[in-house]
């Protein structure tokens, strides 16, 4: 008989039933849509969670993203410079906006934006109107140097959260830092909504029209007046219900991905050819993914072996500036992001493995590096 599929990341609702809870009522009261009170609720809960003055709950994690571009004043022709190791969702909202990115090298210590490599950018494209960095798997980037280096060339920061959610960098929580957050509740995520996003920021203002432009920038009128343009980028009162109900369960979703983790850093410790990702003092890391990379091994036959054994496992991204779509736009830095995918393996870190899941997955990985075939 087959083994049972072991996943990488999939969605898993509370065993308490909070989300019908939410859900239940939007049925009982028939606010299906367009918002609700679960929609009010969930930006405000998760506001005060993280310690954002304001939030916007969205679609999507990209949609967040265009809407912060959008709100700091990105614009056709525009310069973004933007983290190059991540998935393309960070980046593609720069296009949206007829601007043009540049893509920074991550450092071997966060896996995230170089700092010097941000500050050779900036001082190429001064009038860069914005920076997008990311916190990939969890794993913080270095805020304090990021944030004085934006400070300094005076340019806005966009914090790309959506794979942080709950990651604290000095105490205090991934998004916050600086203009903008955004979060992501893709079915994947530490908690997810099926789909959605959110944006936060301290600027009431800002906040207020990020939410009209997503209600298709419909003007206060009796008839349908529409003075700018909008988008269709409002999460329904049903998602934001099941948004509402995983957040109470965050902080369980936290400690079992970095069981998850420990798990494997103790299994598998006696192998030479395995690094993991990066552990600073500065960062508690959601460890959303637990991700290795591999030293004279191919990559490519580890995830083969376990597919075969019915475990998935993914690359690290492929850096944006060696993906076709992008790969005309300018790129600052050497060949840390390019190795990392070159060299990077992400382990199943479903929530809902079992510690003899998480056996067999070492097994195999055991298996298979003991031979070295790669």
């Amino acid at each position: 008989m087959e083994n049972e599929r072991i996943l990488l990341s999939s969605p898993h609702m509370s065993d308490q039933g909070y989300e019908q809870e939410y859900v239940q009522e939007a049925f009982d009261t028939n606010w299906i849509a367009p918002l609700g009170a679960n929609v009010t609720g969930f930006e405000n809960e998760l506001a005060e969670l993280v310690g954002a003055g304001h939030a916007a709950a969205l679609v999507s994690g990209t949609s967040a993203i265009h809407m912060a571009l959008k709100a700091v004043g990105v614009g056709k022709g525009d310069v973004v410079i933007c983290q190059s190791l991540t998935f393309s969702a960070t980046a593609n909202p720069i296009i949206y906006q007829d601007a043009t990115p540049v893509f920074v090298d991550s450092d071997k210590d966060s896996w995230n934006m170089n700092p010097a490599y941000l500050r050779k950018a900036l001082e190429k494209y001064p009038d860069a109107k914005a920076v997008i960095v990311v916190h990939l798997y969890g794993l913080s980037a270095k805020l304090d140097e990021i944030m004085e280096i934006c400070k300094e060339f005076n340019v806005p920061l966009i914090e790309d959260a959506a794979e942080s959610l709950g990651t604290t960098y000095k105490g205090k929580y991934t998004g916050t830092f600086g203009d903008y957050g955004i979060y992501s509740f893709n079915g994947n995520k530490i908690i997810t909504t099926s789909g959605g996003g959110m944006l936060v920021s301290n600027n009431e203002e800002r906040i207020a029209k990020v939410r009209f432009w997503a209600t298709q920038a419909r003007d206060q009128a009796r008839h349908y007046q529409h003075s700018e343009i909008g988008y269709n980028y409002r999460m329904s009162n049903i998602v934001a219900g099941i948004g509402r109900g995983q957040l109470k369960v965050l902080k369980d979703r936290i400690a079992k991905k970095r069981y998850i983790h420990d798990f494997y850093k103790e299994e598998l410790k006696e192998l030479s050819q395995i690094s993991f990702m990066p552990e600073n003092d500065w960062d508690f890391s959601n460890y959303w993914l637990s991700a290795i990379t591999l030293k004279d091994v191919n990559p490519t036959y580890l995830m083969d072996e376990l597919e075969k054994e019915n475990i998935e496992s993914r690359p690290i991204w492929k850096p944006m500036h060696l993906q076709p779509v992008f790969e005309k736009y300018d790129y600052i830095g050497e060949t840390v992001a390019q190795r990392l995918f070159e060299t990077g393996v992400c382990l199943p870190s479903d929530s809902k493995m079992s510690d003899e899941d998480l056996s067999r997955v070492a097994t195999v990985i055991k298996r298979v590096l003991s031979n070295d075939k790669g």
